[in-house]
């Protein structure tokens, strides 16, 4: 087995509600009390992305998953937990250290719209990160390079003097793609990148994902909540709750048997053309507040199938006998 080309172990991220410290003052019972509120938008997430896959993390809306993301990409510093690139632990890195990595690690982000400079030219956008990488090249290579990967793309590179507000969404994240691909990096996240364009566009962009995958070696961590894009893009998935990894199983398994019951739901809602009559999993109650987060397993509340033991004692992802990883207690014992 070859090492992870990214490592992530024991992630968490907290974003406090508190405020300074007399706002976190409060006056109850007679006394004054400190009162400190986080949000807990990722709780011990470990996850392995290996060469050359596209790891697909889903769930639902305030899941994580975007936070896990842009933790990945050093844009926000994790509050526990390690990140590893090729071995190295880069989580901790400032300054010129994490410059290598930076090269090595892009994002395409999910609004093609706010992600690129309004003043600034699509050859200026895609000169900036070639000259800050490579400080020593020529003019003549710069420009080399950027007709390169406007082509690849799928670009005019005659469209290279024009800003982004004279493009449709489809051709701004184009643009975007080309943006991450100037540097050659070996890794990407892509942090829900169809999900701002038309239907009719989506499947253009996500063939050029895959395209520049196979052509260029890359290795994805792709965020989405749109699952007939996971089934024809991902090599695994990942399904995420309340900031939690709940099940982990390669594309084909998940789909076909999915062990956890919140991984049943998600795909029993997936309309199906040939099905008369759907037999969607109805969940019961609400998905929890992120602040509060409930004791044991966290979605012990929605979960027909809770025990006790569900309720006090956090799962741990353990392997099934199809090769998924699961972290419920329910199928651990059988009862599932």
């Amino acid at each position: 087995m070859t090492s992870p080309l990214v490592r992530i172990r024991g992630l968490e991220k907290r974003f406090d509600l508190s405020g300074g410290l007399l706002e976190q003052i409060k006056f109850e019972g007679g006394r004054f009390r400190r009162k400190q509120e986080a949000v807990h938008a990722i709780n011990g997430v470990d996850l392995d992305v290996n060469r050359g896959e596209a790891l697909c993390v889903v769930g639902e809306s305030g899941c994580g998953k975007s936070t896990v993301a842009r933790t990945v990409m050093g844009l926000l510093s994790p509050s526990a937990g390690e990140i590893e690139y090729d071995g190295n632990r880069i989580d901790h890195l400032e300054g010129k250290d994490v410059l290598p990595y930076r090269r090595k690690m892009q994002m395409i982000f999910q609004n093609p719209y706010a992600s690129l400079n309004p003043r600034m030219t699509i050859q200026q956008t895609l000169e900036e990160p070639i000259r800050f990488h490579h400080p020593d090249w020529s003019p003549m290579q710069i420009r080399d390079k950027i007709h390169e990967v406007m082509h690849s793309v799928g670009i005019d590179p005659d469209w290279g003097s024009r800003f982004g507000h004279e493009f449709s969404g489809g051709q701004r994240q184009r643009i975007a793609i080309a943006r991450a691909l100037a540097v050659d990096p070996e890794f990407i996240v892509a942090d829900e990148p169809i999900s701002a364009l038309d239907v009719s566009i989506q499947a253009q962009v996500l063939n050029l994902l895959m395209d520049a995958q196979e052509s260029r070696g890359l290795t994805y961590l792709f965020i989405t909540h749109d699952l007939a894009v996971v089934e024809h893009f991902g090599t695994r998935v990942a399904v995420m709750y309340l900031g939690r990894v709940c099940e982990l199983a390669d594309t084909q398994t998940l789909f076909a048997t999915p062990r956890h019951p919140y991984t049943q739901a998600l795909l029993s809602a997936i309309p199906k053309l040939e099905d008369d009559r759907p037999n969607h999993i109805r969940l019961q109650g609400e998905v929890p507040t992120p602040v509060n987060l409930p004791s044991g397993c966290v979605f012990h509340g929605r979960c027909p199938y809770a025990n006790d033991r569900c309720r006090q004692e956090i799962p741990e992802l353990i392997a099934t006998d199809g090769g998924a990883r699961v972290a419920c207690h329910a199928v651990e014992e059988g009862r599932l």
